[in-house]
């Protein structure tokens, strides 16, 4: 008995063949004919029954059970087929490949998602009114951001615009009122049509199989999860049902998140506030070791500027006394007393001492300032004054008097008092 020869797949089929296989994840493209093949190439149908399969119900297809007979020459026309069945496969995936490239789904580009979500609530509102749940106007990502953030339900609604049941859905059940309020109250309402590029982003990650479709979405174990999908035309109290049930068996997680953030919310305002007294109080030790610090600087500065003080008027000492040797060295010798040029001067130091000296009159006043500045008892600075009349003695040179006049010239009799006045603080 001659097996049936291989046919040759007609362009529907080919494309049928690759959907298949995308929304499958089969890799050999022999089984996903097969699978089409046993289902008369009805994709939902073949889709719906390797789903069933994977999730471990029984397929609805079974095959009859094959005669020894024919199960042997099965066999035999697939081992001489072989070689034949792998080109063409390989040949078809490269095709496949090929046509990714040559016809891509213009909706697998999403340039513009905010306005994909808001193309879609307008063409709703003009098509089945304003009356509807309030819509989120934002990407599926934002959605999902604002949903996880606020700890809320995320009710994702994809809108196959060409299902025979969308109408319907839309009319009978969404823009119900207590499916409204419902909505409304409980969740956020996220809608887009898979005819955008946006919504069929979604539908992508979401893989729905047929229409009106619905899936619930919250944070559970730290991550957006879906835990519940509703497909197909559904009655609206039979909706309300469903969401209820899926938030009642999740709510303990929903709770658990709640009380977990915030406890983490509590643990990050004491961890804030603990690390706000630290820097309060290392601040306040800052600007105690900078007070301090700045209390010895000034310290040390005036320690360092007493020191200066003590050391410059160490050395103006030393250079005092210095220069009052220089001074005494460079005295005349005294005059005998029964030299007819002498004049004998009894001075009266300011701290009530008296000292005697004998000079000549011909000698410069300048000689007799050199003479008490050589004194270890005279001050620093100071002036010569007569008694009576009272005058000032010019013994240093000045701008006017250059040369300061003899002692003759200063009028001085051969037996004088002069007084030493200190002008030492003037």
């Amino acid at each position: 008995m001659a097996a049936p020869e291989e046919q040759e797949l007609s362009q529907a089929q080919t494309e049928k063949l690759l959907q298949f296989q995308d929304l499958t994840g089969l890799e050999s493209m022999d089984q996903c004919r097969r699978t089409l093949e046993q289902h008369n190439w009805n994709i939902e149908a073949a889709v719906q029954d390797r789903l069933n399969e994977q999730e471990g119900v029984p397929s609805v297809f079974n095959p009859p059970p094959s005669r020894p007979l024919q199960g042997l020459l099965g066999w035999s026309y697939y081992l001489i087929m072989l070689p034949f069945r792998f080109t063409y496969y390989t040949l078809l995936d490269i095709f496949r490949f090929a046509l990714r490239f040559i016809r891509p789904d213009p909706r697998g580009r999403v340039t513009d998602p905010v306005g994909d979500v808001v193309t879609f609530i307008r063409n709703f509102e003009e098509k089945y009114g304003q009356s509807h749940p309030v819509f989120y106007q934002g990407t599926y990502s934002q959605a999902l951001n604002d949903a996880k953030r606020e700890l809320r339900y995320l009710l994702v609604y994809l809108h196959g615009e060409d299902h025979q049941d969308t109408d319907e859905f839309c009319r009978s059940t969404l823009c119900t009122e207590e499916v409204i309020t419902f909505l409304n109250t409980r969740m956020l309402f996220w809608a887009c049509s898979t005819s955008k590029p946006e919504g069929y982003r979604v539908s992508q990650a979401l893989r729905e199989n047929t229409y009106p479709f619905l899936a619930m979405i919250m944070l559970k174990d730290r991550k957006m999860t879906v835990v519940g999908r509703l497909e197909g035309l559904i009655q609206p109290e039979e909706l309300i049902n469903q969401l209820n049930f899926i938030m009642e068996a999740n709510q303990t997680y929903l709770t658990s998140e709640r009380l977990e953030r915030e406890e983490r919310n509590q643990t990050q305002v004491l961890r804030q506030q603990q690390d706000e007294a630290y820097l309060a109080s290392l601040r306040a030790d800052q600007e105690k070791e900078r007070k301090k610090r700045e209390e010895q600087e000034q310290r040390r500065q005036e320690e360092e500027k007493v020191r200066q003080s003590a050391l410059a008027e160490e050395r103006r000492r030393r250079t005092l006394e210095e220069e009052k040797e220089r001074k005494s060295e460079c005295l005349p010798p005294e005059p005998l007393a029964d030299d007819p040029e002498s004049v004998k001067i009894v001075f009266k130091l300011p701290n009530d001492t008296r000292v005697e000296r004998r000079f000549l009159f011909g000698q410069s006043l300048t000689v007799i300032h050199d003479f008490l500045f050589s004194l270890k008892e005279t001050p620093e600075k100071f002036q010569i004054v007569t008694n009576f009349p009272r005058r000032v003695l010019p013994c240093l040179p000045t701008e006017e008097q250059p040369n300061p006049p003899t002692l003759k010239e200063a009028g001085l009799s051969r037996s004088e008092v002069l007084f030493v006045q200190d002008l030492t603080d003037d």
